[in-house]
């Protein structure tokens, strides 16, 4: 039988590095109406999940469906699962999109919802293939995280470190004796599976490395990988908002 989706787009308006950053002007429009009117056009269901007045009222204005979640959630993990509650939805997956990637692909939502075509996926994510060309430097960067896989694309490990580690070869050179892949930040959960992530306390690898999936996965549950080749235009800074607009003005 054929699955249902929603998508869900956990925003707050508070953010260390960018705050407001929600309603921050892409090309004209808040960020947060150009990745609410990305996802609308593939799932049939999309609302923004937040805490802020602000961002409710601006995603109101343009028609947007929203919801207001409490502001004591640890993650976007559990506030997309109040907003499934307080919606009513009935479907059977949750599509997590990050509220800071205006220029999502519809590619990558067709790859992560074609994840749960097997019934015994409960939940999925994305994986870009390093390009070598960016340097070491780049992988090397800890808020690029990195992540392995089994032989069936389920994720053995998400890490801020390099992984695999190159054993036998000069680090500047790893990128030519491995195959290394980045995390795209975009999740699929099963409805059922969701109440059971967002009940499980926080895991040692997880405070260790500061990544959430690292406690589902300390739990025993599966992340079933997809990959991607597109290029993601997250926006986490001022300086990424100025360089998306100068962007936008080269697709005119």
């Amino acid at each position: 039988m054929d699955k249902s989706f929603i998508g869900i787009i956990p925003a707050r308006y508070a953010s260390t590095r960018f705050p407001g950053k929600p309603l921050a002007l892409v090309g004209g429009r808040p960020m947060i109406q150009r990745v609410y009117e990305r996802v609308a056009e593939l799932l049939p269901e999309v609302a923004v999940a937040t805490d802020d007045d602000r961002i409710a009222m601006a995603v109101q204005a343009f028609g947007g469906n929203v919801v207001m979640t409490s502001a004591e959630h640890r993650s976007g993990t559990d506030r997309c699962l109040e907003a499934y509650h307080k919606l009513g939805s009935s479907a059977d997956v949750v599509i997590n999109i990050q509220g800071d990637e205006p220029f999502i692909a519809a590619s990558q939502i067709e790859s992560l919802k074609a994840c749960f075509n097997e019934p015994a996926v409960e939940i999925a994510s994305l994986a870009r293939p390093f390009d070598p060309a960016r340097g070491f430097d780049a992988l090397f960067d800890p808020n690029s995280v990195k992540v392995v896989m089994d032989s069936q694309m389920n994720a053995l490990y998400f890490s801020r470190s390099i992984i695999p580690y190159v054993r036998n070869y000069d680090w500047k050179k790893w990128t030519e004796h491995a195959e290394f892949f980045t995390h795209v930040g975009l999740y699929g959960y099963k409805a059922t599976t969701l109440e059971k992530l967002c009940a499980l306390p926080q895991s040692s690898l997880e405070i260790a490395e500061s990544l959430e999936q690292l406690r589902w996965l300390q739990a025993g549950y599966k992340i079933r990988m997809a990959l991607t080749n597109e290029a993601n235009f997250g926006i986490d800074t001022p300086a990424d908002l100025e360089a998306a607009n100068k962007y936008l003005e080269t697709q005119q």
